[in-house]
């Protein structure tokens, strides 16, 4: 049987890149585009068009504005994910639902469809590097937030320009400056998840499946073989998020 699209897309802004992908009829996601915007220009990106568009935005306001022109153009009606505390069988930590990223909530979201019998540490790895502990029965135990290493390497870069922003590789003891950067930003991040994963055994009585997503989960895949690359959850998310029917 042919998969047809259904008039229904998926979009994902984040602060540098939008990804977007059309829900098909099985309900399943197609092909996801991501393209880059640069200091929040969306008019420049060559947008779908469609019946309904279900829009994700952690960017900025005027940038997520920028957005929603855009597609209101293309679309006969917008629908905006936001963080809420109960969504299907998830349950977040916070108790100021709107302090937790829309992404994040998104992620856990598609996490909580999976039913992992010991639970799940999301991690993403963006402009932020996102840490966030579910356990089995889908309730939300909390996360961590920290730089990415991208985003290390340029904030250094910014107060020392001598400093790389980009190069190098992961040593454990360098001999030179480009490896020194990647091996002390990239083993940073690597901490703090191992870290993640034995607070995380020690409260759930579980080691819970490890997921990476995000732009930037390359860097860290091959130094965690345990990993699971999952690079549309955000999406993945929204597409739940749509079919439950919350707006």
């Amino acid at each position: 049987m042919r998969v047809q699209a259904t008039g229904e897309w998926l979009f994902d802004l984040g602060n540098t890149r939008l990804k977007f992908a059309p829900v098909l009829s099985g309900g399943e996601i197609g092909d996801t585009v991501a393209l880059a915007h640069v200091d929040g220009d969306i008019a420049a990106l060559a947008l779908p068009q469609g019946a309904v568009a279900h829009v994700a935005s952690v960017a900025s306001a005027a940038t997520t504005v920028g957005l929603l022109d855009g597609l209101a153009r293309r679309f006969g009606r917008i629908q905006i994910a936001r963080t809420q505390a109960h969504c299907g069988p998830l349950r977040i930590a916070y108790a100021q639902p709107a302090r937790l990223g829309v992404d994040r909530f998104l992620a856990l979201l598609a996490a909580a469809h999976s039913r992992n019998a010991t639970g799940v540490l999301l991690v993403a790895v963006g402009t932020a590097l996102t840490i966030d502990l579910l356990d089995a029965g889908g309730l939300h135990r909390g996360g961590r937030i920290a730089p990415s290493p991208a985003l290390m390497r340029e904030a250094l870069h910014a107060r020392a320009a001598q400093l790389p922003a980009t190069g190098g590789r992961l040593v454990e003891f360098a001999a030179d400056t480009d490896d020194a950067l990647a091996s002390g930003c990239e083993g940073a991040a690597l901490a703090l998840v191992e870290r993640s994963l034995v607070e995380a055994r020690r409260l759930l009585g579980a080691t819970p499946a490890l997921w990476l997503h995000g732009g930037g989960m390359a860097a860290l895949l091959p130094h965690l073989p345990q990993a699971i690359p999952v690079p549309g959850l955000v999406l993945e998310g929204l597409a739940r998020w749509a079919r439950i029917g919350v707006t």
